[in-house]
C-alpha cells in the first residue's frame, strides 16, 4: 500500500478544515489514506464526525503539541 498522503492544515479553523480533507479525499483513490495536521481544537470534534458522516474509515487520532493528527482511509463507497 502506498504511503499516506500529508496534507498540513495548521493554522486553519473550522471549518476549513473539514472542507479541505473532504475536497482531497474526493480526488483520491478508494482505499487511499490521508494524514492531515490540524491546530484548530475542534477538528478533534469534527474530523471524525466528518469521515462518520462520509464512510471514510478514521484510521488514527493522534494528540500532538498545539494540535492533533489523523489517519483517514478514503472510503470505496463515497466520491
Amino acid at each position: 500500500m502506498a504511503p499516506p498522503f500529508y496534507y498540513d492544515l495548521r493554522g486553519l479553523n473550522c471549518p476549513l478544515p473539514v472542507l479541505k480533507a473532504r475536497k482531497k479525499l474526493a480526488a483520491m483513490a478508494p482505499g487511499s489514506l490521508l494524514q492531515l495536521e490540524t491546530t484548530d481544537p475542534l477538528a478533534v470534534i469534527d474530523i471524525p464526525a466528518f469521515c462518520a458522516e462520509a464512510g471514510h474509515r478514521l484510521v488514527e487520532t493522534t494528540a500532538q503539541d498545539g494540535g492533533h493528527r489523523f489517519l483517514i482511509e478514503r472510503s470505496a463507497l463515497t466520491s
